[in-house]
C-alpha cells in the first residue's frame, strides 16, 4: 500500500497564501495514495514555551481548519500526536540507535541553538521524534519543503541501521518533495511572500477576514502604471500576484483570466478577485465554524488515533521484541 504522511505544527497563523501553497496541494495529494495520515505536531511544538491555554486553542482551531480546506476525514487518518504515547516510546527505542553526531548536525538544530544560550534538550531530540512520526505507520512518502529534507533523510537512515541490527522492521521513508506550487504574495509588497509576521497588514488575507475587509485589501493592492492586465512577475509582480489568486481559487488558467481582462482596468481586476476570495473564504469559514463548535471534531479526532495507537502499538511490541526488551 502506498502511504503518505504529513505533520502540521500549531503555530502561527492562517493566511490565503498558507490555504493555497500548503493545503491545497495537500487535499489533492489525498487522492493519488492508499492511505495518507496528517497529524498535529502539538509535541514538536514544545520544543519552545508555548502558553497552555492558546496552544489548546490552537490546536483545534488548526485541525478545524484543514478539515474545513478540504482535508478529507474519509481519506486521511487525523489524530494528535500527544495522544498516541507508543511514539514517543518508539522515538525513546529510536534514540538508542541515533548517534550524536547525527542529530546535532540537523540544520535546524544548529541554526537554533546558536540563537539561543539556553535551549531544551527536545530541540536536539526532536527530529528522532519526527522519525518515530514517519517510520510507525511505514511511511512511504513525506512531504516536506527543502529545509525539512535532511529530517527524513534521518528518519530514513535511522531506519535503515534499525534494519540492518534487528532484521527488517521498517518501510524506508522518502522525501516528497512537490513541483514549486503557487507562491502568493504579499498585497503591498508584492516581492515579497503573503506572511503574517509582515508589519503591515493591509498586506496579507487571513482566512478569517470578512468579505468587507478582503475587498479593501485587494482594492488598494500594489499594481503598477500600466493599465494592461497581462502576467509578467518581473515587470508587474502586484498584477501577476492578484492572476496566481484568482487562478488558484477559480480553476481557470491564468491565460483565460487574461482573456476576460482583455480592454478592462485594474480596478475590475481586483473587484473579479476579491469577489473569488471573498466567497471561497466565506464557504471555509461556515464549515469551519461548525466543526469548532459541534461534536464532528472529537468524532474526527477519536476515529483517527485510534488508528493510529493499533499501527504505534503493532510496531513498539515489534521493535521491543527484536531489541530483547521483553520477559
Amino acid at each position: 500500500m502506498s502511504k503518505l504522511l504529513t505533520g502540521l505544527k500549531p503555530t502561527g497563523e492562517f493566511t490565503l497564501g498558507n490555504y493555497i501553497g500548503a493545503i491545497v496541494p495537500l487535499v489533492k495529494l489525498q487522492d493519488d495514495y492508499d492511505e495518507v495520515f496528517l497529524f498535529v505536531a502539538d509535541l514538536h511544538a514544545l520544543t519552545v514555551y508555548q502558553d497552555p491555554k492558546e496552544l489548546r486553542a490552537r490546536i483545534r482551531k488548526f485541525i478545524a481548519m484543514y478539515i474545513a480546506c478540504g482535508v478529507d476525514p474519509k481519506k486521511t487518518t487525523i489524530y494528535l500526536q500527544s495522544e498516541n504515547p507508543y511514539i514517543p516510546a518508539i522515538s525513546w527505542l529510536l534514540e538508542c540507535t541515533t548517534q550524536f553526531g547525527e542529530a546535532s548536525r540537523m540544520i535546524q538544530f544548529k541554526e537554533k541553538s546558536k540563537q539561543n544560550a539556553n535551549f531544551s534538550v527536545g530541540l536536539l531530540t526532536y527530529p528522532i521524534l519526527m522519525a518515530a512520526d514517519i517510520l510507525y505507520c511505514d511511511t512511504n512518502d513525506v512531504p516536506v519543503g527543502i529545509d525539512q529534507k535532511q529530517h527524513v533523510e534521518l528518519a530514513r537512515d535511522v531506519a535503515e541501521r534499525f534494519n540492518h541490527k534487528y532484521g527488517e522492521t521498517f518501510v524506508l521513508p522518502q522525501p516528497y518533495i512537490a513541483k514549486e506550487g503557487t507562491k502568493i504574495k504579499d498585497l503591498k509588497d508584492p516581492t515579497k511572500k503573503m506572511s503574517k509576521s509582515e508589519e503591515n497588514p493591509q498586506g496579507v488575507i487571513t482566512m478569517f477576514d470578512t468579505r468587507e475587509v478582503i475587498t479593501k485589501k485587494i482594492m488598494r493592492a500594489t499594481t503598477d502604471s500600466e493599465m494592461d492586465v497581462h502576467f509578467d512577475e518581473d515587470k508587474k509582480p502586484g498584477i501577476s500576484n492578484l492572476l496566481n489568486i484568482a487562478s488558484a481559487l477559480s480553476g481557470q488558467k491564468i491565460a483565460e483570466i487574461e482573456q476576460q481582462f482583455v480592454g478592462k482596468n485594474y480596478g475590475e481586476l481586483k473587484q473579479y478577485v476579491a469577489e473569488i476570495v471573498a466567497t471561497k473564504l466565506e464557504a471555509i469559514q461556515a464549515r469551519y465554524e461548525t466543526l469548532l463548535n459541534g461534536k464532528e471534531l472529537d468524532a474526527i479526532l477519536d476515529q483517527g488515533i485510534q488508528k493510529s495507537i493499533q499501527l504505534a502499538k503493532a510496531k513498539y511490541e515489534q521493535m521491543k521484541e527484536k531489541m530483547g526488551v521483553v520477559r
